[in-house]
């Protein structure tokens, strides 16, 4: 059963909160193969037995981690988002990953946030990877992206986001911190150091979707998908190098009593970004 509990939404309205369930996709990625892909996911996502709220993908879900920006971007609702839109209505669920998108001449790596009833929304990832060359292939973001989702707040970020905490400090905007990628074997570590950090110091769910596999360039991903609580506790992991799919369901009114009892975000700094 879901749990329930009433939030504060301002004016004198309560809201019933629900419990989230989220399924995470570790899967091998097909070097710059569109089709090949999307018949895969289909294939888990309709394989998925139980309901979930939302489905997450890896970064770059339909390609691999690829700087072949402009022989393999897609116009804004094209083939892939289309695909989407029929996996989430399918599901009827939210489904997420980023794809590459061309816009005004422009190419970026665009996390799409596609609900089943065609609306969706995006972030456009705002941290490059220079030393992949992502940076010259590809234009950064400057919006965050706060979507809400049966009354949660989940705020989406893409990869190497993950390693600038002052871009995802939550300013009590946010309950959730979500981050897909391509995150390689060698800097695990700090993937799961970071992850942690992240929930630890937002007070806040946070879900990381990596890859497993290797790609045309011969890096490898050993994954590491999970979801950490927030004291920081992991509630659900992947097995590494495996291809898996895995689902939990968030506690609202867990997140809520830690946040009153232990309320750190009283003392929390404040910032503008440039």
């Amino acid at each position: 059963m879901f749990c329930q509990r009433e939030r504060d939404v301002g004016k004198g309205r309560r809201e019933i909160m629900q419990d989230l369930k989220v399924a995470i996709l570790q899967s091998n990625l097909h070097w710059e193969n569109v089709e090949e892909n999307l018949n895969m996911f289909s294939s888990q996502i309709l394989a998925i037995g139980s309901e979930a709220d939302l489905i997450v993908l890896p970064e770059m879900f339909n390609t691999g981690f690829t700087m072949s920006s402009e022989e393999l971007a897609e116009p804004m609702n094209s083939v892939s988002m289309q695909w989407m839109l029929e996996m989430a209505r399918a599901k009827d669920t939210v489904i997420t990953g980023s794809i590459i998108i061309e816009e005004r001449g422009a190419y970026f790596n665009r996390l799409i946030w596609m609900r089943p009833d065609g609306t969706h929304k995006h972030y456009d990832k705002r941290h490059l990877f220079r030393m992949m060359d992502e940076n010259n292939h590809y234009s950064g973001g400057n919006k965050r992206l706060i979507v809400e989702l049966n009354g949660w707040r989940i705020c989406t970020m893409i990869c190497y986001d993950l390693r600038f905490p002052v871009w995802s400090r939550n300013r009590n905007d946010y309950d959730c911190l979500l981050y897909i990628a391509n995150w390689p074997t060698p800097r695990m570590e700090a993937w799961n150091t970071l992850l942690r950090a992240r929930a630890h110091e937002n007070q806040a769910y946070v879900i990381g979707v990596n890859r497993v596999g290797e790609d045309a360039n011969g890096t490898s991903f050993s994954g590491g998908s999970a979801i950490i609580d927030p004291k920081g506790a992991t509630i659900c992991d992947t097995e590494h190098e495996q291809e898996q799919t895995k689902s939990a369901s968030l506690s609202y009114s867990e997140l809520q009593d830690f946040r009153e009892k232990f309320p750190i975000g009283l003392d929390a700094d404040s910032f503008e970004i440039q």
